[in-house]
């Protein structure tokens, strides 16, 4: 019986990201507990572990993948990367009808190839089971530090690309030194809120609860990690409960100003829906002027978050925003807002955050693609067929697919 070759595609967009969906350890590992398995690496001259450290352990890399069965790459293949008939997993930015990419999802339907989304890839009870979540938080809650030092010519932090790896960025924190009472508010849980507490976790600041922010002074550093039922209220009065905050959005307000009016720094690590009520809107910017850094790893453009104007880039990660005229403006004015906005912040430490999407990819995902799949994994997060169809759940896709815009 021959062997199932899995191919580890180079990743072809641009700008290029450096990631892998597994590093040459993890390929190792895959050969050796999938013995019905060969990976298969694609040349790259980009990505952050080099063809020779494959080579090394083992690896088979070439040029051509077409021998391939299954194919993973991390971001969206172009559309001349595709080939016809396979099993490809990506990050496909798709299902919610994203029109840059309606030409890939014609293309794999056109070429009859099956997308397996990472990003809908869940287990039965529907949670999620791979994601950059973590790393994004990571990143973008050390950036938050990063911001908050220049802000206030407090401290100068590295930047995180510019680190070897996770392990310097923790160096770099030592550098952090907040004056008393400084407070913090962060949201979210999930992979991306508890990313972020990795990095508050690892400096002296006291974590409280989110009364004794409201209501407290300290003489040191503190935060406070938010969930929903913190800052969204009903607007009757009525009690707050989350399986009917996610049900009726639109029966809710936000209180999170009271938060905001009393924050030096936010870090923004929530899930928001466009159904929910804006959290802070920019009429509450310009009520209160304590809050002088925003550090947006959500990042959803012009909505949730007033100050969130535009994604900001690794290179260039910092603007300011005028809540007076809610325009941008140079972050160093007095009353500005600082704005970190990254919208692929797990790319600046790659070789930290494929290791452990690799991990994700190793434990939840290739059992059930290579060996039994009792939960459906693999079917119900597939978008496309090997006959060039969408699959049940994606069928909403077709008059996107049949667009020509």
């Amino acid at each position: 019986m021959s062997r199932v070759k899995l191919g580890v595609i180079r990743e072809g967009k641009v700008p290029p990201d450096f990631r892998v969906p597994l590093t040459p350890e993890q390929c190792r590992l895959v050969e050796d507990k999938f013995p019905m398995v060969q990976v298969i690496v694609q040349s790259s001259p980009i990505r952050s572990f080099k063809d020779e450290e494959y080579r090394e352990l083992g690896i088979e890399v070439q040029d051509d993948l077409s021998e391939c069965d299954v194919i993973c790459g991390v971001k969206e293949v172009n559309v001349e990367d595709l080939i016809p008939g396979k099993k490809f997993l990506f990050f496909s930015h798709t299902i919610k009808k994203q029109p840059y990419n309606r030409k890939l999802l014609q293309a794999i339907l056109d070429q009859k190839i099956q997308l397996i989304d990472y990003e809908v890839l869940k287990d039965k009870k529907g949670k999620r089971l791979i994601g950059f979540g973590r790393y994004a938080g990571i990143v973008g809650c050390y950036n938050g530090f990063r911001a908050f030092g220049r802000k206030h010519g407090l401290f100068e932090l590295k930047a995180a690309n510019a680190c070897a790896d996770r392990d310097e960025v923790h160096e770099e924190l030592k550098k952090v030194k907040l004056p008393k009472n400084t407070k913090i508010v962060l949201t979210g849980f999930g992979r991306v809120g508890n990313g972020a507490r990795e990095i508050i976790d690892r400096l002296p600041i006291k974590e409280v609860s989110a009364e004794e922010f409201l209501k407290e002074e300290f003489d040191e550093p503190v935060y406070t990690h938010l969930d929903t039922g913190d800052y969204y209220a009903r607007k009757d009065g009525k009690g707050y409960e989350k399986s009917d905050f996610y049900s009726n959005p639109q029966e809710y307000k936000s209180v999170f100003n009271d938060y905001a009016a009393c924050s030096d720094m936010y870090v923004a690590c929530h899930y928001w829906s466009s159904k929910s009520p804006f959290i802070l809107t920019a009429e509450d910017l310009q009520k209160d002027d304590r809050l002088k850094v925003v550090a947006d790893v959500s990042c959803d453009i012009a909505e949730p978050i007033a100050c969130t104007i535009r994604p900001s880039t690794i290179q260039d990660p910092f603007y300011g925003y005028d809540p007076v005229s809610g325009q941008e403006t140079d972050y160093k004015n007095e009353k500005a807002v600082m704005v970190m906005a990254v919208d692929n912040l797990p790319c600046e430490l790659p070789k930290d955050a494929s290791e452990d999407f690799g991990n994700e990819l190793i434990r939840h995902i290739l059992p059930a693609l290579f060996l039994e799949d009792p939960d459906r994994i693999i079917e119900r997060g597939s978008e496309t067929d090997l006959e060039g169809r969408l699959t049940p759940g994606f069928e909403y896709l077709q008059d996107f697919v049949n667009s020509e815009g």
